[in-house]
């Protein structure tokens, strides 16, 4: 039993963490790649706009996230019908957000800008790469949403398949639009905005086919049901739309520290951050669809051991890639240096070995506030998630930016995702027999 339940999370983990690392892709190639393009100027205004992605992604994660668990759950109890209702109102959800970012791109995107800070230097490219990601919005949230639920289906392969299909062709776009193209930014965005619509095309004959399990139940929204489902989903949401939270006070704080340089600099941090975010999000999506059926089954104690290989896997994950980062901090920082910058070289190397503490920290809070969920204890991760996002994030930067200016900065993070793991060990140790139930 615990042999056939240890090769079906190396399955599912394995195969979700290849595809967050592909998701993480979306940035990553556009940070090379303008970097290479656009210089330091490209890479600032690309820090700028990012947090627009995630929280798109967010978005797209809560509705997934959320619908996919509620739908596992019916699933495994045999509710047929609640399981499709589940789908059902998770597209409707979808499409009210689909409105919202476009509308914004569409009236608002000049203010948005504004708001991130971006002075003349850098305001055009900062604008056109903020509205053309929140048009292209649509394509994310329905991605997100149906990778979700064809894992939660039985295919993680397939979500997998998806996921890299869609980032390896936004890496090919980003060189053919900025280079041979010459389209600049907007080349940057446009690369990335198509890859959710390849993702999408890729996992089309499965959905439109009949051997999934999810189906469309014709009929209003239920609102008590849409509740449900984001509710389950919110740590999701408040992962991914806190990082974009603490990016833009991040860049602000360090606009007055360092300029554009240390904002370009930071660019290099939070895109690596991606990366390392991807793997412990991949370890945490992998047990969600394992741990939800083994509780809707009453299983509570099996869906616990999956949650023990997703911490042992994100320690020794965790211990790997600080100690790549440290050693090889440099040459790391070098890659998204294009024009050679010593001033960026030296505060994105040091900020590297700082900012990563937080690795082992930061995957034990978010495999901890996805697995909560998943076992229908919403309130402990929403208050994990929002300590971590919000509460203490930001009196903590302020304070340690005040007190070391940029090592406080960086050491901002390292802090807070200490602060809250300890609070998530304290909060488990008490819902842990509930669970368990």
């Amino acid at each position: 039993m615990h042999t056939q339940s240890l090769k079906r999370f190396a399955r599912y983990s394995s195969l979700s963490v290849w595809g967050m690392i592909a998701v993480s892709c979306y940035i990553l190639a556009d940070t090379f790649f303008v970097s290479l393009g656009l210089g330091k100027d490209g890479l600032a205004a690309l820090n700028l706009a990012v947090p627009a992605y995630n929280f798109i992604h967010g978005t797209g994660l809560m509705i997934g996230m959320g619908g996919a668990t509620r739908y596992s759950i019916c699933r495994s109890r045999g509710d047929e019908e609640g399981a499709s209702r589940a789908f059902a109102n998770s597209l409707y959800l979808t499409a009210f957000f689909s409105v919202l970012f476009v509308a914004a791109a569409l009236l608002a995107s000049r203010q948005l800008t504004a708001l991130t800070g971006a002075d003349e230097a850098v305001f055009a490219m900062t604008h056109t790469y903020l509205q053309v990601l929140l048009l292209f919005s649509p394509a994310f949230l329905l991605n997100d949403l149906l990778i979700c639920f064809v894992r939660n289906d039985g295919d993680p392969r397939l979500s997998m398949i998806a996921t890299i299909g869609g980032s390896l062709s936004n890496v090919v776009l980003d060189y053919l639009f900025i280079f041979p193209c010459g389209m600049g930014i907007f080349g940057a965005v446009f690369a990335t905005g198509l890859a959710p619509v390849i993702g999408i095309a890729i996992m089309a004959p499965y959905w439109a086919g009949k051997r999934r399990g999810f189906h469309w139940i014709p009929g209003r929204p239920r609102l008590s049901l849409s509740g449900k489902l984001l509710s389950l989903g919110f740590p999701s949401l408040v992962g991914q739309v806190s990082t974009g939270i603490v990016m833009i006070l991040l860049n602000a704080i360090i606009l007055r520290l360092e300029g554009n340089t240390g904002v370009a600099a930071y660019g290099v941090v939070a895109n690596l951050a991606l990366v390392t975010t991807a793997v412990y999000t991949g370890i945490a999506q992998g047990i969600q669809p394992l741990a939800s059926r083994e509780y809707g089954l009453g299983q509570g104690r099996e869906a616990q051991r999956y949650l023990k290989y997703a911490m042992v896997t994100m320690a020794v994950v965790s211990l790997v890639l600080y100690g790549v980062l440290f050693f090889f901090a440099d040459p790391v920082a070098a890659i998204f240096n294009s024009e050679g910058d010593a001033r960026l070289q030296a505060i994105a190397a040091h900020g590297i070995r700082l900012y990563f503490l937080s690795s082992l920290f930061a995957g034990f809070n978010t495999v901890l506030t996805t697995y909560l969920p998943s076992v229908e204890q919403t309130l402990p991760a929403h208050v994990l998630s929002l300590l971590r996002g919000l509460v203490v994030i930001l009196p903590v930067a302020f304070l340690f930016a005040a007190l070391w200016g940029m090592d406080g900065v960086w050491l901002a993070v390292p802090a807070t995702e200490l602060l809250v793991a300890a609070a998530g060990a304290a909060v488990y140790g008490k819902t842990r027999e509930k669970a368990a139930e």
